[in-house]
């Protein structure tokens, strides 16, 4: 990364409040001006955060600091990431001073929003993959459907967006940006997954006699084989609701 990007090569550039001061006129004027820079445009977000099963369960839940966020400069600071990625920009290279520049903002107007890169970025992984189901708590079946569903519905969006696949690409070469997306939105989707599984077996529904991760790697394996190990597998509709009948007719409580 060049010096003027005011950052050092390599992915973790947490900062806190105290360090963001090479904001816009507007940010050291006590941030009267939240939006872009005249010139640049920004629209609403596109599920920026996701609410699994209602809020109750899934969805990560982590507190953000500072104002409310600004649709217009969530969209400006996503657009500027993407289209630095897709002009060939290296994740190493993009400092938040780099983002601020290309989307038109103060750095502090980020720092405001996210505490570093690595938080910028799953978010905006979250605003391009397809938003995390809501269950409806009744069906066990249908519940586990919905989240099969979802996971087909994520592979194939990683299939056809170039972006997000090259950003998943380069997240899996820092380990500390994967583990902040693996704690945040992996972690919560499985636990989701772990919990529809268990309320099955205390229904009567699953075999209890067996290991609920195990039973959960039954029902996940096939889409995780076609969506990570196979990339090239179908992932045709009716693949999630396929999976659930066959793996829950061999889990059936036994007379």
């Amino acid at each position: 990364m060049s010096r003027q990007d005011g950052g050092t090569p390599g992915i973790p550039e947490t900062q806190g409040d105290g360090a963001a001061t090479g904001g816009s006129t507007a940010d050291a004027a006590g941030g009267s001006a939240e939006g872009p820079t005249a010139g640049s445009t920004g629209g609403p977000t596109a599920g920026a955060t996701a609410d699994a099963a209602g809020g109750s369960a899934g969805a990560p839940a982590g507190a953000r600091r500072g104002r409310p966020r600004s649709e217009g400069v969530e969209r400006a600071v996503f657009d500027a990431v993407g289209g630095l990625l897709d002009e060939g920009v290296p994740l190493a290279e993009l400092s938040i001073e780099r983002i601020a520049r290309t989307a038109g903002v103060g750095k502090a107007t980020i720092y405001r929003r996210w505490t570093g890169k690595e938080e910028l970025f799953v978010d905006l992984l979250r605003s391009m993959e397809p938003p995390d189901p809501v269950l409806s708590g009744t069906s066990v079946r249908g519940d586990l459907v919905i989240l099969l569903e979802s996971m087909r519905a994520r592979g194939v969006a990683k299939r056809t967006s170039s972006l997000l696949h090259n950003a998943f690409a380069q997240m899996q070469l820092y380990p500390r940006l994967w583990e902040v997306y693996h704690h945040t939105v992996i972690e919560p989707r499985r636990r989701l997954s772990l919990d529809t599984v268990r309320r099955g077996m205390e229904q009567g529904e699953i075999r209890d006699d067996l290991d609920i991760e195990f039973v959960n790697d039954l029902l996940t394996g096939p889409l995780l084989l076609r969506t990570v190990i196979r990339p090239g597998a179908s992932l045709e509709p009716g693949l999630a609701e396929r999976v659930v009948d066959t793996v829950m007719e061999g889990l059936r409580p036994r007379d």
